[in-house]
């Protein structure tokens, strides 16, 4: 699909965290940061859409600056706004961490465009691709953990973070979040040297315990 960009940062480790809502990679990223602070291992932990300061004006603006329900944005409009976001971020932190040789964690990146602006929102494919190869200039994750969990479930997860506001895409239809599923675990499928899919509904110090082996065994001892 794309090319990884290693010919242009050959030092640095990409890793991605995707899935639906509701699985718990904030809380693998958290987990996994703690490892890296522990063997003093040189890392920096982003998030989708953020993580500059034009990319935390986009993420208020399509999360929860809007009053008409879930789907007053067109897709078209969703699709551009992450883009931008992305562009920014990759050119902005990603890149320059790469080349100084650290790890990097993005929480959410390409692939959510995929799934969520495609797949769920039913944009053409080719359309939504040629976006991405611009945004990210070829720099794709080394590695992406696909924690998949049951649509119902992830949305009752949801709906027990007590005073959690739920954002835009938080309030779609079971039927769109199933649909984010059914995307994500065909782009794993399509993808399998890159994803690791990983069954979300284990218990979370089960979650980190493979995600460090995986990383280890690919790329080496942490400590």
């Amino acid at each position: 699909m794309y090319s990884h960009c290693s010919a242009v940062r050959p030092r640095g480790i990409f890793i991605s965290f995707e899935g639906p809502e509701g699985c718990g990679k904030t809380t693998q990223i958290q987990k996994l940061a703690r490892v890296f602070q522990g063997c003093d291992r040189s890392f920096l932990v982003l998030r989708e859409p953020g993580g500059t300061a034009l990319g935390e004006s986009v993420r208020h603006l399509l999360k929860y600056a809007t009053t008409a329900g879930p789907s007053n944005l067109s897709p078209e409009a969703e699709l551009l706004l992450f883009a931008a976001s992305r562009a920014q971020l990759v050119r902005e932190k990603i890149l320059p961490a790469l080349l100084a040789g650290s790890f990097v964690v993005c929480d959410r990146f390409l692939d959510s465009t995929t799934v969520y602006q495609g797949t769920a929102r039913n944009l053409p494919h080719n359309f939504v691709k040629y976006v991405n190869q611009q945004v990210v200039s070829g720099c794709i994750p080394d590695i992406t953990f696909l924690l998949d969990i049951d649509s119902e479930l992830a949305l009752q997860r949801i709906s027990r973070r007590g005073t959690h506001v739920l954002d835009r895409i938080e309030q779609e239809s079971l039927q769109f979040h199933t649909l984010v599923r059914k995307g994500y675990l065909e782009l794993a499928q399509a993808n399998p040297g890159r994803f690791i899919v990983l069954d979300a509904e284990q218990s979370a110090d089960s979650l980190s315990k493979k995600i460090v082996m995986t990383l280890e065994e690919r790329y080496g001892p942490f400590s």
